[in-house]
Protein backbone atom coordinates (compact mmCIF):
# COMPACT_ATOMS: atom_id res chain seq x y z
CA UNK A 1 0.00 0.00 0.00
CA UNK A 2 1.32 3.44 -0.94
CA UNK A 3 1.79 6.03 1.80
CA UNK A 4 -0.85 8.26 0.21
CA UNK A 5 -3.41 5.45 0.43
CA UNK A 6 -3.07 5.43 4.21
CA UNK A 7 -4.16 9.08 4.45
CA UNK A 8 -7.94 9.64 4.46
CA UNK A 9 -8.99 11.28 1.20
CA UNK A 10 -10.76 14.24 2.91
CA UNK A 11 -7.50 15.11 4.65
CA UNK A 12 -5.77 15.22 1.26
CA UNK A 13 -8.26 17.83 0.04
CA UNK A 14 -7.84 19.92 3.18
CA UNK A 15 -4.05 19.65 2.94
CA UNK A 16 -4.22 20.79 -0.68
CA UNK A 17 -6.31 23.80 0.30
CA UNK A 18 -3.93 24.66 3.13
CA UNK A 19 -0.99 24.41 0.74
CA UNK A 20 -2.63 26.72 -1.82
CA UNK A 21 -3.56 29.36 0.74
CA UNK A 22 -0.17 29.16 2.47
CA UNK A 23 1.43 29.75 -0.91
CA UNK A 24 -0.81 32.80 -1.39
CA UNK A 25 0.12 34.11 2.06
CA UNK A 26 3.84 33.75 1.34
CA UNK A 27 3.34 35.36 -2.06
CA UNK A 28 1.76 38.39 -0.41
CA UNK A 29 5.07 38.95 1.39
CA UNK A 30 6.86 39.33 -1.97
CA UNK A 31 4.65 42.17 -3.19
CA UNK A 32 6.87 44.89 -1.71
CA UNK A 33 9.80 43.62 -3.79
CA UNK A 34 8.14 42.34 -6.96
CA UNK A 35 4.58 43.62 -6.96
CA UNK A 36 1.64 41.29 -7.68
CA UNK A 37 2.55 40.89 -11.37
CA UNK A 38 6.17 39.94 -10.73
CA UNK A 39 5.18 37.55 -7.97
CA UNK A 40 2.55 35.77 -10.04
CA UNK A 41 5.06 35.43 -12.88
CA UNK A 42 7.51 33.58 -10.62
CA UNK A 43 4.74 31.42 -9.19
CA UNK A 44 3.49 30.42 -12.62
CA UNK A 45 7.00 29.93 -14.00
CA UNK A 46 8.12 27.57 -11.26
CA UNK A 47 4.74 25.84 -11.22
CA UNK A 48 5.06 25.24 -14.97
CA UNK A 49 8.54 23.79 -14.50
CA UNK A 50 7.38 21.37 -11.78
CA UNK A 51 4.11 20.33 -13.46
CA UNK A 52 5.85 20.04 -16.84
CA UNK A 53 8.49 17.77 -15.35
CA UNK A 54 5.79 15.63 -13.75
CA UNK A 55 3.64 15.17 -16.86
CA UNK A 56 6.04 15.77 -19.80
CA UNK A 57 3.35 16.97 -22.23
CA UNK A 58 3.60 16.18 -25.95
CA UNK A 59 2.57 18.86 -28.46
CA UNK A 60 3.48 17.19 -31.76
CA UNK A 61 0.64 15.44 -33.49
CA UNK A 62 -2.03 17.09 -31.38
CA UNK A 63 -5.27 18.31 -32.93
CA UNK A 64 -5.32 22.07 -33.44
CA UNK A 65 -8.61 22.35 -31.64
CA UNK A 66 -7.18 20.59 -28.60
CA UNK A 67 -4.11 22.82 -28.62
CA UNK A 68 -6.36 25.86 -28.95
CA UNK A 69 -8.28 24.74 -25.87
CA UNK A 70 -5.02 24.38 -23.95
CA UNK A 71 -3.91 27.87 -25.05
CA UNK A 72 -7.24 29.39 -23.97
CA UNK A 73 -6.93 27.48 -20.70
CA UNK A 74 -3.48 28.98 -20.14
CA UNK A 75 -4.61 32.54 -20.88
CA UNK A 76 -7.50 32.23 -18.44
CA UNK A 77 -5.17 30.69 -15.88
CA UNK A 78 -2.81 33.66 -16.19
CA UNK A 79 -5.66 36.17 -15.89
CA UNK A 80 -7.14 34.34 -12.89
CA UNK A 81 -3.90 34.28 -10.94
CA UNK A 82 -2.97 37.87 -11.82
CA UNK A 83 -6.35 39.31 -10.81
CA UNK A 84 -6.33 37.25 -7.61
CA UNK A 85 -2.88 38.54 -6.64
CA UNK A 86 -3.96 42.10 -7.44
CA UNK A 87 -6.95 41.51 -5.15
CA UNK A 88 -4.95 40.23 -2.17
CA UNK A 89 -2.62 43.21 -2.56
CA UNK A 90 -5.62 45.39 -1.62
CA UNK A 91 -7.96 43.32 0.57
CA UNK A 92 -7.47 40.52 3.15
CA UNK A 93 -6.81 37.02 1.81
CA UNK A 94 -9.95 35.48 3.32
CA UNK A 95 -12.19 38.15 1.80
CA UNK A 96 -10.61 37.80 -1.63
CA UNK A 97 -11.03 34.02 -1.66
CA UNK A 98 -14.64 34.27 -0.47
CA UNK A 99 -15.54 36.71 -3.26
CA UNK A 100 -13.63 34.60 -5.78
CA UNK A 101 -15.72 31.58 -4.82
CA UNK A 102 -18.66 33.16 -6.65
CA UNK A 103 -17.07 31.70 -9.80
CA UNK A 104 -17.19 27.97 -8.99
CA UNK A 105 -20.47 28.48 -7.11
CA UNK A 106 -22.00 29.90 -10.28
CA UNK A 107 -20.74 26.96 -12.34
CA UNK A 108 -22.06 24.47 -9.80
CA UNK A 109 -25.63 25.75 -10.02
CA UNK A 110 -25.71 27.10 -13.58
CA UNK A 111 -28.93 26.16 -15.32
CA UNK A 112 -30.55 24.81 -12.17
CA UNK A 113 -34.19 25.66 -11.55
CA UNK A 114 -34.40 24.25 -8.06
CA UNK A 115 -35.55 26.73 -5.43
CA UNK A 116 -32.95 25.43 -3.03
CA UNK A 117 -30.18 26.45 -5.41
CA UNK A 118 -31.66 29.92 -5.68
CA UNK A 119 -31.45 30.06 -1.89
CA UNK A 120 -27.74 29.22 -2.03
CA UNK A 121 -27.17 32.05 -4.51
CA UNK A 122 -29.02 34.49 -2.27
CA UNK A 123 -27.06 33.31 0.76
CA UNK A 124 -23.74 33.75 -1.06
CA UNK A 125 -24.87 37.15 -2.31
CA UNK A 126 -25.64 38.30 1.24
CA UNK A 127 -22.23 37.06 2.37
CA UNK A 128 -20.41 38.87 -0.42
CA UNK A 129 -22.41 42.02 0.27
CA UNK A 130 -21.25 41.89 3.88
CA UNK A 131 -17.66 41.57 2.68
CA UNK A 132 -17.97 44.44 0.21
CA UNK A 133 -19.42 46.70 2.90
CA UNK A 134 -16.64 46.13 5.43
CA UNK A 135 -15.50 49.70 5.94
CA UNK A 136 -11.99 50.48 4.81
CA UNK A 137 -10.65 46.91 4.66
CA UNK A 138 -12.14 46.13 1.28
CA UNK A 139 -11.24 48.71 -1.33
CA UNK A 140 -13.32 49.04 -4.46
CA UNK A 141 -10.36 48.04 -6.65
CA UNK A 142 -9.62 44.97 -4.52
CA UNK A 143 -13.23 43.80 -4.69
CA UNK A 144 -13.22 44.42 -8.45
CA UNK A 145 -10.09 42.32 -8.94
CA UNK A 146 -11.55 39.54 -6.77
CA UNK A 147 -14.75 39.60 -8.85
CA UNK A 148 -12.67 39.39 -12.03
CA UNK A 149 -10.80 36.41 -10.54
CA UNK A 150 -14.19 34.78 -9.83
CA UNK A 151 -15.20 35.14 -13.48
CA UNK A 152 -11.84 33.73 -14.57
CA UNK A 153 -12.21 30.80 -12.15
CA UNK A 154 -15.59 29.94 -13.69
CA UNK A 155 -14.02 29.98 -17.18
CA UNK A 156 -11.05 28.00 -15.82
CA UNK A 157 -13.32 25.20 -14.61
CA UNK A 158 -15.06 24.89 -17.97
CA UNK A 159 -11.81 25.02 -19.96
CA UNK A 160 -10.04 22.59 -17.63
CA UNK A 161 -12.78 20.05 -18.25
CA UNK A 162 -12.28 20.36 -22.00
CA UNK A 163 -8.49 20.15 -21.66
CA UNK A 164 -8.88 17.15 -19.37
CA UNK A 165 -10.87 15.32 -22.04
CA UNK A 166 -8.38 16.23 -24.78
CA UNK A 167 -5.15 15.45 -22.92
CA UNK A 168 -4.31 12.50 -20.67
CA UNK A 169 -3.54 13.05 -17.00
CA UNK A 170 -2.12 16.51 -16.33
CA UNK A 171 -0.67 17.24 -19.78
CA UNK A 172 -3.29 19.85 -20.58
CA UNK A 173 -2.53 21.74 -17.38
CA UNK A 174 1.22 21.56 -18.05
CA UNK A 175 0.78 23.10 -21.52
CA UNK A 176 -1.59 25.72 -20.11
CA UNK A 177 0.90 26.74 -17.43
CA UNK A 178 3.62 27.26 -20.04
CA UNK A 179 1.22 29.43 -22.06
CA UNK A 180 0.26 31.33 -18.90
CA UNK A 181 3.91 31.96 -18.08
CA UNK A 182 4.56 33.42 -21.53
CA UNK A 183 1.45 35.58 -21.27
CA UNK A 184 2.55 36.95 -17.89
CA UNK A 185 6.11 37.78 -18.98
CA UNK A 186 5.41 41.37 -20.19
CA UNK A 187 3.46 42.48 -17.11
CA UNK A 188 5.71 40.57 -14.72
CA UNK A 189 8.91 42.07 -16.10
CA UNK A 190 7.35 45.53 -16.26
CA UNK A 191 6.21 45.26 -12.65
CA UNK A 192 9.35 43.80 -11.09
CA UNK A 193 12.23 44.47 -13.51
CA UNK A 194 15.64 43.19 -12.49
CA UNK A 195 14.33 42.26 -9.02
CA UNK A 196 13.07 39.05 -10.60
CA UNK A 197 16.67 37.85 -10.81
CA UNK A 198 17.49 38.38 -7.13
CA UNK A 199 18.27 35.13 -5.32
CA UNK A 200 15.84 35.70 -2.44
CA UNK A 201 12.73 36.33 -4.56
CA UNK A 202 13.69 33.48 -6.89
CA UNK A 203 13.90 31.04 -3.99
CA UNK A 204 10.62 32.27 -2.51
CA UNK A 205 8.99 32.13 -5.95
CA UNK A 206 10.08 28.50 -6.30
CA UNK A 207 8.53 27.68 -2.92
CA UNK A 208 5.29 29.43 -3.91
CA UNK A 209 5.17 27.49 -7.17
CA UNK A 210 5.50 24.19 -5.32
CA UNK A 211 3.01 25.13 -2.58
CA UNK A 212 0.43 26.65 -4.93
CA UNK A 213 0.69 24.22 -7.85
CA UNK A 214 2.67 20.99 -7.57
CA UNK A 215 1.65 19.87 -4.06
CA UNK A 216 -2.07 20.72 -4.16
CA UNK A 217 -2.57 19.41 -7.70
CA UNK A 218 -0.98 16.08 -6.79
CA UNK A 219 -3.03 15.80 -3.60
CA UNK A 220 -6.26 16.69 -5.40
CA UNK A 221 -5.66 14.12 -8.14
CA UNK A 222 -5.22 11.45 -5.47
CA UNK A 223 -8.30 12.64 -3.58
CA UNK A 224 -10.47 12.70 -6.72
CA UNK A 225 -9.42 9.12 -7.41
CA UNK A 226 -11.01 8.07 -4.11
CA UNK A 227 -13.80 10.62 -3.51
CA UNK A 228 -17.10 11.40 -5.29
CA UNK A 229 -16.88 14.84 -6.92
CA UNK A 230 -19.80 15.99 -4.75
CA UNK A 231 -17.82 15.30 -1.56
CA UNK A 232 -14.73 16.87 -3.11
CA UNK A 233 -16.73 20.03 -3.85
CA UNK A 234 -18.04 20.24 -0.29
CA UNK A 235 -14.51 19.99 1.13
CA UNK A 236 -13.19 22.51 -1.39
CA UNK A 237 -15.85 24.95 -0.17
CA UNK A 238 -13.90 25.35 3.06
CA UNK A 239 -11.21 27.30 1.16
CA UNK A 240 -12.40 30.79 2.22
CA UNK A 241 -12.29 29.80 5.89
CA UNK A 242 -8.82 28.28 5.47
CA UNK A 243 -7.69 31.42 3.65
CA UNK A 244 -8.95 33.60 6.50
CA UNK A 245 -7.01 31.45 8.99
CA UNK A 246 -3.83 31.64 6.88
CA UNK A 247 -4.29 35.41 6.53
CA UNK A 248 -4.48 35.71 10.31
CA UNK A 249 -1.49 33.46 11.08
CA UNK A 250 0.90 34.45 8.28
CA UNK A 251 -0.17 38.01 7.45
CA UNK A 252 -1.71 39.16 10.73
CA UNK A 253 -4.99 40.05 9.00
CA UNK A 254 -7.62 40.33 11.69
CA UNK A 255 -11.23 40.12 10.52
CA UNK A 256 -14.20 41.74 12.21
CA UNK A 257 -17.53 40.07 13.04
CA UNK A 258 -19.15 41.26 9.80
CA UNK A 259 -16.29 39.91 7.69
CA UNK A 260 -16.31 36.57 9.52
CA UNK A 261 -20.09 36.33 9.05
CA UNK A 262 -19.73 37.11 5.33
CA UNK A 263 -17.10 34.40 4.84
CA UNK A 264 -19.23 31.93 6.83
CA UNK A 265 -22.24 32.60 4.59
CA UNK A 266 -20.20 32.09 1.43
CA UNK A 267 -18.78 28.83 2.81
CA UNK A 268 -22.27 27.63 3.79
CA UNK A 269 -23.66 28.50 0.35
CA UNK A 270 -20.80 26.72 -1.40
CA UNK A 271 -21.15 23.62 0.78
CA UNK A 272 -24.91 23.59 0.20
CA UNK A 273 -24.60 24.02 -3.57
CA UNK A 274 -22.00 21.25 -3.82
CA UNK A 275 -23.97 18.87 -1.61
CA UNK A 276 -27.27 19.37 -3.46
CA UNK A 277 -26.08 19.68 -7.05
CA UNK A 278 -27.96 17.40 -9.44
CA UNK A 279 -25.05 16.35 -11.64
CA UNK A 280 -21.90 17.62 -9.93
CA UNK A 281 -18.99 18.35 -12.22
CA UNK A 282 -15.46 17.60 -11.08
CA UNK A 283 -14.37 20.49 -8.93
CA UNK A 284 -11.20 22.33 -9.81
CA UNK A 285 -8.94 24.25 -7.51
CA UNK A 286 -6.55 27.00 -8.53
CA UNK A 287 -3.30 25.51 -9.64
Amino acid sequence: MRAADRVPAPLLVLAAALSVQTGAGIARGLFDDLGPAGTVLLRTLFGAVVVGALWRPRVRGRDRGDLGAAVAFGLVLAAMNLTFYEAIDRIPLGIAVAIEFAGPLGVAIAGSRRRLHVAWVVLAGVGILLLVRTGGSASLAGVGFAAAAAACWAAYILLSQRAGRAFPRGEGLAIAMVVGTVALLPVGVAGAGSSLLALGPLATGAAIGVLSSAIPYSLELEALRRLPSRVFGVLLSLDPAIAALVGLVILGQDLGPREIAGIALVVLASVGASATSDEPEPAEAMP
